[in-house]
């Protein structure tokens, strides 16, 4: 019988010829990360245990939720992963000022690669399986744990393979894609599954946009959402992988729990309505709906590429007056890059607020918090009550060309609308 990647990926972790669906497995963990959230209760466990050693070079520790700090809470966080990280040897811990977005990051510097075992205390890591790897959110006990053995217990999910084919029109992008695939599952009925992308649309999708399909997978309820690596991402990890990688595929005759054709031709861009990410709809069928702020960053879509789509809609142009708009590049690298090559200044001609490298805005914990009934358009992943300030005002979720177009429009357009 054929295995699909996820199966391969996590035998060869666990040391064993084969795994199937519902096994439970001990495996090996290539890499972990946390953040000044999730961090700080896994050192608390890690101290009250005695132990002499940690994997500490295999853990990237990234202060990006509340940072630079907002208040006391957040500063004393950062301070206890600085203090641990110190008295450890953590080898990757990031400092303000050289930390971003840890989604962002971590595939940017190379610490994850194509074939690894990758665990975070956060429940987007699954961002990584665009390149290749299994990786998967866990709390802050189950990361205490693979930090001081090196591993971690899993049960091997079923795998939803989802096609797409055909092609995409102008100004849809993976976003489009996600948001739409998960008005189709739904938010629940990939619990505990992995998702599989694949077909022919895939292969003209930049790792960027791939990393933001990826990112969402967890919005089904998924494990991990995967893609079968190929020469785009041997191009992306070629000269930046930390570590020697491993492609890894699927067998033609791999079983799956289900597999999902969508042809994606007729596509429009996507816009998640309040209060779920699969609660999606077409920009074009959605009425007239006035924003007050619009923010694009995050670790969904704050990558360069998406600046330079926002750019470009924005050169030239001004945000409506009665619209905030709050650009967030997610890591130092990207930020030097818009700034080198004229980004930040298009988006401050445009008057919008330019932000450091930090998740912040996303979840409504540091700067461009809602206030009640107020309603705003994100690049980002989740839209919850509440997700961004007060319980009583909305976030409506969209690609980085809708949200530019929305800005200048005051209400959440087709970019064709304003360019």
């Amino acid at each position: 019988m054929g295995h699909t990647i996820t199966e391969k990926i996590l035998a060869a972790h666990a040391g064993l010829e084969e795994v199937n669906p519902g096994d439970h497995i001990f495996a090996s963990v290539d890499f972990m990360v946390a953040n000044d959230i999730t961090a700080p209760l896994t050192i608390d466990i890690i101290e009250k245990i005695e132990t002499k050693k940690i994997k500490n070079d295999k853990i990237a520790l990234t202060p990006d939720h509340f940072t630079p700090n907002k208040d006391i809470k957040s500063a004393e966080n950062v301070k206890k992963l600085r203090e641990f990280s110190r008295k450890w040897g953590v080898k990757y811990f990031f400092e303000t000022g050289r930390c971003g977005v840890e989604h962002c990051l971590l595939p940017e510097l190379g610490l994850v690669v194509p074939g690894d075992l990758v665990i975070g205390a956060d429940s987007h890591t699954c961002t990584y399986g665009a390149l290749g790897c299994f990786a998967t959110g866990v709390g802050s006990t189950d990361l205490a744990g693979a930090l001081l053995t090196g591993k971690i217990w899993l049960r091997v999910p079923e795998t939803i393979k989802i096609e797409y084919t055909g092609k995409l029109k102008k100004w849809v992008y993976g976003k489009d894609l996600i948001l739409m695939t998960l008005k189709e599952l739904g938010n629940i009925s990939g619990i505990y599954k992995a998702l599989e992308f694949g077909g022919e649309v895939v292969s003209s999708l930049s790792i960027y946009q791939r990393l933001t399909m990826s990112n969402m997978a967890v919005e089904a309820g998924a494990k991990n959402g995967i893609f079968i690596p190929d020469e785009v991402v041997e191009e992306y990890v070629k000269g930046r992988a930390k570590r020697e990688y491993k492609f890894y595929k699927s067998d033609p005759q791999a079983k799956y729990s289900e597999i999902k054709n969508f042809d994606v031709s007729e596509l429009e861009p996507q816009v998640a309505l309040p209060h779920l990410p699969s609660n999606a709809e077409s920009v074009l069928n959605i009425g007239k709906i006035e924003i007050d702020q619009v923010f694009i960053g995050s670790c969904t879509n704050g990558w360069y590429e998406d600046l330079e789509i926002a750019a470009k809609i924005l050169r030239g142009k001004k945000v409506a007056p009665s619209v905030r708009l709050i650009i967030a590049p997610p890591t130092p690298d990207i930020y030097l890059k818009a700034l080198k090559n004229g980004l930040l200044e298009i988006f401050a001609e445009a008057e919008a607020v330019i932000g450091p490298p930090t998740c912040g805005p996303c979840l409504g914990g540091h700067f461009g918090v809602l206030a009640e009934g107020e309603r705003a358009l994100a690049t980002t992943n989740r839209n919850f009550v509440g997700r961004m300030g007060h319980y009583k005002s909305e976030v409506y979720l969209s690609n980085p060309a809708v949200a530019a177009a929305s800005a200048i429009a005051g209400r959440i357009v087709h970019p064709e609308e304003v360019v």
